[in-house]
């Protein structure tokens, strides 16, 4: 089964520009992708963020499926404690009338941010997050499956009513999320990117539990959010990786900048200490050249029993970032499709 490839995008803020710009560039690069051939655009979740500007991926779900023809769009993911589900649902029900079918709406439990800013967004967020299968359960039925006979808000309809639905999908960085996203029988991503520790295992839970639900998914479908990142040479690309290497490091510490650029990231005085670190991050990262990029990717998603990739690659040059993913498309030969793919 050939790998099928995604863009993830952070909205990642650069170092010398502002957040305004880090949405310009995530608008022209998803217009981009729709030309190139990838089969989704995906736009994460942050608040209170220097780093990244993309604290409202609804938004950007909107504009995105309004200036593309086929890719598919969608969130990785809205951050469903944080919000009512009824709203979710509305959403994406005018994400679906701007662009039917062609609508993902990835769900996700932690709080993509700092405790105090999830508590600014939901003063209940202690219970919140334990009630995240509920309020999943209760999104999908007012997409379309139907809330349960007894449910409080049974008469309530979550407008506009539209023939086609959001493909909803789990997302995580833990088992948690795997056998939510495998009981009712979704499509789910591991976000390989945050943390690889266990991926396999989380990943092998999912299917290995997965239960079929015939009007949603048949069969478990997996897909993994992986950093990657190309350049037309091996030493190109690990040039520009120095951007993402100071900025990993910046995280890994509790500091959450602005991305660096390669020449900040050349100047940094790392500690032993801090190399030491980022040779261990270094040596599994998926950089090169893009038909390493290509092999790594995919043995990558064989491991992973992964049908699809959503690929991140913060780059500070906007123009190499685009050329990234433009290389990416031409080493898996993709071309537009006819219409927008699906969990299968």
């Amino acid at each position: 089964m050939t790998l099928r490839l995604g863009i993830l995008d952070q909205s990642t803020i650069a170092s010398g520009r502002g957040a305004d710009a880090a949405i310009r560039e995530t608008l022209a690069l998803a217009r981009l992708a729709d030309d190139w051939g990838y089969g989704r655009y995906w736009l994460a979740e942050h608040h209170n963020s220097p780093s990244h500007a993309g604290s409202a991926p609804e938004m950007l779900v909107a504009a995105i499926a309004g200036t593309t023809q086929r890719i598919r769009v969608g969130t990785a993911g809205v951050m469903l404690p944080h919000y009512s589900a009824l709203k979710v649902a509305e959403q994406f029900k005018v994400a679906e009338a701007i662009a039917p079918g062609r609508i993902d709406l990835g769900l996700g439990r932690a709080p993509g941010s700092d405790g105090r800013t999830a508590f600014a967004l939901n003063p209940n967020a202690n219970e919140a997050a334990d009630r995240f299968p509920n309020q999943v359960v209760d999104l999908l039925g007012w997409l379309g499956d139907g809330l349960p006979e007894g449910h409080p808000f049974r008469a309530v309809a979550a407008n506009p009513q539209v023939p086609t639905r959001p493909e909803v999908w789990i997302l995580g960085s833990s088992d948690y999320g795997a056998q939510l996203a495998a009981y009712l029988g979704l499509p789910y991503c591991f976000a390989h990117f945050i943390s690889d520790r266990g991926s396999e295992q989380v990943t092998a839970l999912y299917r290995e539990g997965f239960r079929p639900q015939p009007e949603r998914l048949g069969a478990p479908h997996c897909a993994l959010g992986v950093f990657a990142l190309t350049a037309d040479t091996e030493a190109e690309a690990w040039r520009l990786y120095k951007s993402r290497e100071l900025w990993r490091l910046f995280r890994d510490t509790g500091r959450f900048p602005p991305l660096p650029s390669v020449e900040e990231a050349e100047a940094y005085p790392y500690s032993e200490a801090e190399r030491a670190h980022l040779d261990r991050i270094r040596a599994k990262a998926i950089v090169g050249a893009p038909e390493q990029v290509k092999a790594k990717l995919e043995a990558l998603a064989a491991a992973h029993g992964a049908q699809e990739v959503a690929v991140l690659s913060p780059c500070h040059d906007p123009a190499a970032r685009q050329r990234s993913y433009r290389l990416l498309a031409e080493a898996f030969g993709l071309k537009p499709a006819a219409a927008p793919l699906a969990a299968e």
